[in-house]
């Protein structure tokens, strides 16, 4: 023990605080506390805002309010708040730059043409509602007249397919082969080599005069049979040979022990 006692009092004590650095750390603290009340406080002020703002516009006739740019956390109320309302909310914009949130009716939502122009950061007036209007009838043509112009094509080439089938099917030879060829294969030697093929209906069946065995089939059933118990007989009859075999020997075998 005096050892280990020796080793720990030689150890280095730890650093004491003085009082000046406890007063920092303090008013550290302090401060930090102040700016979270602060931040509390100042997302309270917003909440009531953008409560009472939305209580106004559920009222009125817009279809839709926008909000200035803001961070996240207090779009977040926005989105919050226009949920609980039955609003759509809606944000646009690049982060940290002009992100922005806009609270629509649920009876009015954003159409296609607004929300791409928001995206876009064009914003959205009568100006660029037309404009996109004009924009989108243009490419509807467009895709209309292109649609013409591949059924039309399809219908050519349809039409030129059937025109050339029509004259295929037109074509006739100039000549008779027949008559080309006559002085090698003659005139009539094709018709008098052509035959008819007819089937062989007896193909497969064996006449009754060509058979071996004459017998019906029941009478070729009853030979069977007596065939088995003819041979059930035989074996019988050895194995009773076989057993009078065995009594004999073991007589004879008796006998001659007795006169022993």
């Amino acid at each position: 023990m005096d050892l280990l006692d020796s080793i720990l009092n030689s150890m280095d004590a730890p650093p004491t605080t003085n009082e000046q650095q406890k007063t920092l750390i303090k008013k550290q603290r302090e401060m930090v506390e102040r700016m979270q009340n602060k931040q509390k406080e100042e997302l309270l002020r917003f909440r009531k805002y953008v409560e009472e703002r939305m209580g106004r516009f559920a009222k009125d006739d817009r279809t839709y309010i926008e909000f200035q740019p803001l961070d996240k956390v207090h779009r977040s109320v926005i989105h919050e708040i226009a949920e609980n309302g039955g609003f759509i909310a809606m944000s646009f914009g690049r982060e940290d730059e002009d992100r922005h949130s806009v609270v629509y009716k649920k009876e009015h939502p954003p159409s296609e043409d607004e929300v791409t122009a928001r995206r876009n950061g064009e914003g959205w007036s009568k100006d660029i509602a037309k404009e996109y209007s004009e924009r989108r009838k243009e490419r509807l043509a467009q895709e209309q007249s292109l649609i013409d112009k591949q059924s039309t094509s399809e219908a050519g080439s349809s039409a030129a397919h059937s025109s050339s089938a029509d004259t295929s099917a037109e074509v006739k030879p100039t000549s008779n082969y027949k008559t080309k060829y006559a002085h090698l294969i003659g005139e009539s030697a094709a018709l008098q080599a052509a035959r008819k093929t007819e089937t062989n209906q007896s193909y497969g069946f064996v006449p009754s005069k060509n058979k071996k065995d004459m017998r019906s089939i029941e009478q070729t059933l009853a030979d069977i049979q007596a065939k088995k118990r003819l041979k059930l007989q035989q074996q019988q009859q050895e194995q009773e040979q076989e057993q009078e075999h065995e009594l004999t020997a073991s007589q004879a075998e008796n006998h001659d022990a007795e006169q022993r």
